[in-house]
């Protein structure tokens, strides 16, 4: 998304969002539509099995580098989301897009310029971005 799409984002939420203008219901709405990602992947696991998620302990080998040991860590999940899963998501996902936007403009921030200052720092950091 280029610097205006993203403005013009920002711009649309700032004119839609009218009933939860205060602080304090952004950020529950920002928690609240984290939950809500985190249960829509949950249910595609758990309820429709269209992915899978098979945690165990990282391996991690000291003698090596992190770059070389990047090909020995997993993400836990395998298998492409179905498409209404995909559509769930991605859903849930764009409310809490929304809400950030929102936070953005109440704190008067541009949502461009914490993107760019969280990319300018990963650029820096580069492997050592351990979070």
């Amino acid at each position: 998304m280029d610097r205006s799409n993203l403005d013009d984002f920002q711009t649309q939420v700032s004119e839609l969002l009218i009933r939860h203008r205060s602080v304090l219901d952004v950020m529950s709405k920002v928690q609240e539509t984290a939950s809500r990602i985190n249960r829509s992947l949950t249910k595609a696991v758990t309820e429709c099995g269209c992915v899978e998620v098979a945690a165990k302990k990282q391996t991690y080998d000291s003698s090596k580098n992190l770059e070389e040991n990047k090909s020995y860590l997993d993400t836990h999940f395998s298998g492409p989301l179905c498409e209404h899963c995909r559509d769930v998501v991605t859903a849930e996902l764009g409310k809490n897009l929304f809400y950030l936007a929102a936070l953005c403009n109440i704190t008067d921030i541009k949502l461009e310029d914490v993107l760019q200052k969280e990319s300018t720092r990963l650029n820096t950091l580069g492997v050592f971005n351990l979070s």
